[in-house]
């Protein structure tokens, strides 16, 4: 997820970042992950995970900070066998098929008997390390029609609405795939009504937030994990996210290892880390988003939006037809 505490991290900082993450690559001893910006940032579980791991490994962690789950899968893309990188921490479920056919990930040989994730966890390049479901979020005292479903959302043309670039943003995507859910053939009349009164649609997650945080929207794109982020570190509980009586559409991020990797030992190590306490102990308050192995959760997690349903598209169908469904928005929305 990539939720934070609404910081952003500047060119310089960035650039900074970049260059080390290149030096330290050298070092033989140096676990290098790519994963996202929120996740690595010093407010993020990233620097916790770092600590708990370098414990045992004896080693240095390192990690490259990218926009999105989609741009891990394009530097990777990009770079090919001559990556840097030892592990990809980031992937969206919905991306595996596309980063499988690179042919650039190794098989992992992690144990995933106890993952907690709907319909259990059977997959040979793939380590699930959080969980969620994208949902609709509002203002308890300031949005008094509350939407009960995904239909809502979309027809109400007096609601205000930010969601995120399905090619850019992760939630994107997973509102591209839940429409589809909902909607099938009809998906694209239903994105021409939703473009009617949506205000913007955002590069990535942390843009389209903040805007909803100022009073740009009734409604914002995100997860029914965010009010808890308000709950526990703000103190804050006008925040909820609205009901989906079709059924939320869920969001399994995963870990791989590349075929490539420098150092093959450290990152099978790594690997097998995520799905201990050192790593899932930071998922809740640290990404926002729910373990994927049995472990307690922070109170504020019991009150949060829970889905009677869950929607999913079969991965093959995903890989096959996410560019033509990219497509089928981009012409609807632009009408």
């Amino acid at each position: 997820m990539r939720f934070t505490s609404l910081v952003t991290l500047s060119a310089t900082a960035l650039t900074a970042l970049s260059l080390s993450t290149i030096v330290m690559a050298e070092d033989k001893n140096t676990l290098t992950v790519y994963t996202y910006d929120s996740f690595a940032a010093e407010w993020g579980p990233g620097p916790k995970i770092k600590a708990d791991f370098e414990k045992e490994c004896h080693c240095e962690l390192n990690y490259v900070g990218l926009d999105s789950s989609v741009g891990i899968l394009s530097r990777v893309q990009l770079e090919g066998s001559s990556s840097k990188a030892d592990v990809l921490l980031g992937l969206d479920v919905n991306l595996m098929t596309a980063a499988e056919k690179t042919g650039l990930l190794a098989p992992h040989s992690v144990d995933t008997q106890k993952v907690t994730v709907p319909g259990g966890w059977d997959n040979s390049y793939f380590v699930p390390f959080d969980q969620g479901y994208f949902a609709f979020i509002y203002d308890t005292e300031k949005l008094k029609n509350v939407p009960m479903s995904l239909q809502d959302i979309v027809e109400n043309q007096e609601l205000r609405v930010i969601y995120q670039d399905p090619r850019t943003s992760t939630p994107g995507l997973g509102l591209l795939l839940w429409m589809k859910s909902v909607y099938g053939d009809q998906a694209a009349a239903a994105w021409e009504k939703l473009s009617s009164h949506t205000v913007t649609v955002t590069k990535g997650w942390y843009d389209g937030y903040s805007l909803f945080l100022k009073g740009e929207s009734d409604v914002v794109l995100s997860y029914t994990t965010s009010p808890a982020y308000h709950m526990v570190a703000e103190g804050v509980n006008k925040y909820q996210a609205a009901p989906a009586v079709e059924g939320f559409y869920p969001q399994i991020e995963v870990a791989a290892q590349l075929k490539s990797a420098p150092n093959p030992e450290l990152a099978e190590a790594f690997m097998e880390f995520i799905l201990t306490k050192g790593f899932q102990s930071h998922v809740t308050t640290g990404n926002w988003m729910f373990p994927v192995v049995d472990m307690p959760l922070p109170e504020a997690f019991s009150s949060l939006q829970q889905p009677t349903k869950v929607l999913n598209l079969p991965l093959e169908e995903i890989s096959k037809n996410r560019n033509a469904w990219v497509n089928e928005w981009l012409e609807a929305t632009t009408r």
